[in-house]
């Protein structure tokens, strides 16, 4: 397992961490002895890195690897989120130090190596309606009283260390003003294969409805770091998704035969000689793509099963794309994925 440190923290993360929410589902849905038995196969295989959420479950998959843990009596690196929602803009700050302080009772631990605030920035009036939490007023960050000042509070006590945020798309201005205020470490941002915004311009022809304004380069610049979540695209950038299969029945069902569900199999096959010509897996290309960029501190698997652990840890260290492979898939971007001429 390689390990990447980010800027001048000193925290040094496994470039595959231990995603633990609800997509693959392993952390809320599986058996205490099977979570028992992958997370100690996890660390054994070099992961440090555990990245969780109050969301994830409503606290059942920080609760389990709480649990987990206490078991194995090992104590990784963690990080945990704050979700602010409509009901929590009275006391922002209030809210980020009592849901932290509930995280870590969840996790039975004292602090968290890193907390990431669960919302996005935006300049817009975000729409914050019931348990909707998805963006925040960049004022909401910034202001006395908001996320931020909360965040201190926490970080000041001792219960956090280390401080970071998560990137919606759309907003790659927002993302660098918070950056520019020196206070986070990492960002948590998709980057995958079929759209690879987050670490570079958009290509030319490419039709993505979020464009992540090449955010992990800015991330880079101010001396954080850079996790990446959803790597395979919400599970579409696997040989069974490709093959029309059935997905692990602990992960999140998706309907197939949706026009989201068909474009993103058909936009996966496109990429698929990126695995047959590297003799991988679609997953292993797709994790061994996000791991070539330079400034990618972590790539956060999300494992339903011992087996995609073991496939997605064996990455780590692998060499990158031929040149050839490289310039073969900026023509697939530039062409929609073959979608038009």
């Amino acid at each position: 397992m390689k390990y990447n440190r980010i800027g001048a923290t000193g925290l040094e993360l496994s470039e595959i961490g231990f995603g633990c929410g609800g997509n693959a589902g392993l952390m809320l849905r599986g058996e205490f002895r099977e979570q028992t038995q992958i997370v100690a196969r996890a660390l054994e295989l070099g992961i440090n890195y555990f990245d969780n959420a109050p969301d994830y479950g409503d606290g059942l998959a920080e609760t389990n690897l709480g649990r987990v843990l206490q078991e194995l009596k090992h104590r990784p690196l963690l990080n945990s989120k704050v979700e602010i929602r409509a009901e929590n803009l009275g006391d922002i700050a209030g809210h980020v130090v009592r849901s932290t302080e509930a995280s870590l009772k969840r996790l039975g631990v004292d602090y968290l190596d890193v907390l990431q605030i669960h919302n996005g920035p935006t300049r817009a009036q975000p729409q914050l309606e019931g348990k909707v939490y998805t963006h925040l007023g960049i004022a909401d960050y910034l202001e006395p009283g908001g996320a931020i000042d909360g965040m201190l509070r926490l970080k000041r006590d001792g219960k956090v260390r280390h401080l970071g945020f998560i990137c919606r798309g759309n907003d790659g201005e927002e993302v660098r003003e918070l950056l520019g205020a020196s206070y986070f470490s990492l960002i948590n941002v998709p980057y995958t294969l079929l759209n690879p915004s987050a670490g570079r311009a958009v290509p030319e022809g490419l039709r993505t409805r979020l464009d992540f304004g090449d955010v992990i380069s800015a991330a880079a610049r101010h001396g954080a770091g850079a996790a990446i979540y959803a790597p395979l695209a919400g599970g579409f950038l696997t040989d069974q998704a490709i093959a029309g299969a059935a997905r692990h029945p602990l992960a999140r069902q998706q309907d197939p035969l949706t026009e989201a569900a068909r474009v993103n199999a058909a936009r996966a096959m496109a990429l698929s000689f990126l695995a047959r010509e590297n003799n991988l897996t679609m997953a292993q290309a797709a994790f061994r793509f996000v791991l070539d960029h330079p400034s990618v501190t972590v790539a956060l698997g999300g494992f339903s099963s011992m087996e995609q652990l073991e496939e997605i840890a064996s990455v780590s260290g692998k060499p990158g794309f031929t040149a050839a492979q490289a310039s073969k898939l900026e023509a697939v971007w530039r062409s929609n994925f073959g979608e038009r001429a």
